[in-house]
């Protein structure tokens, strides 16, 4: 059975000629705990491919994140992390996965390899603008529909955001 191959992210408003911000300088660039909840809930319980950045940005207190088997994506084969698996390419990663459901949560880099297996997009849109971006989201092609699509609402950090769900 071919596994449901989830990717989630939030991007803020896109920066021209680059796609929609989703990293500055290896962090997330906003605060909305909404999100955070959401990520939580479409990922606890299955397995998480990430890159070696994003895994170097979590805080030592999250890693590896409790309640996945956490896979890091490194082309360095010398690499490795207590609590994490290590593959060196996204299909290994994602053979390394198996199960029936498998999250992709970032980085930019990440994300556009898993794309052509993705099988869901779990996206949060986070009205700010980000300045010196240098991680971006995957263009979203016409292959996708919107599966679910949230009204705006405002953090209890005073951001706006709103969440949307494709499918192909």
């Amino acid at each position: 059975m071919t596994p449901r191959v989830r990717l989630v992210w939030a991007q803020a408003h896109e920066v021209a000629g680059s796609g929609a911000a989703i990293g500055r300088d290896n962090t997330i660039p906003w605060r909305v705990p909404e999100d955070m909840a959401r990520f939580k809930e479409k990922t606890l319980g299955h397995p998480v491919v990430m890159g070696r950045k994003t895994w170097d940005s979590l805080p030592p207190k999250f890693r590896p994140l409790p309640g996945r088997t956490n896979i890091v994506v490194t082309r360095n084969p010398d690499w490795s992390a207590e609590g994490a698996l290590v593959a060196q390419t996204i299909d290994e990663a994602l053979a390394l996965a198996g199960g029936d459901e498998i999250g992709v949560i970032g980085g930019g880099e990440i994300y556009r390899a898993a794309m052509r297996f993705a099988t869901e997009l779990c996206v949060t849109e986070i009205d700010v603008d980000v300045p010196g971006a240098d991680a971006f989201a995957p263009e979203i092609g016409p292959e996708w529909t919107v599966a679910d699509q949230g009204e705006w609402q405002t953090s209890t950090t005073g951001t706006a955001y709103r969440f949307i769900d494709y499918t192909r």
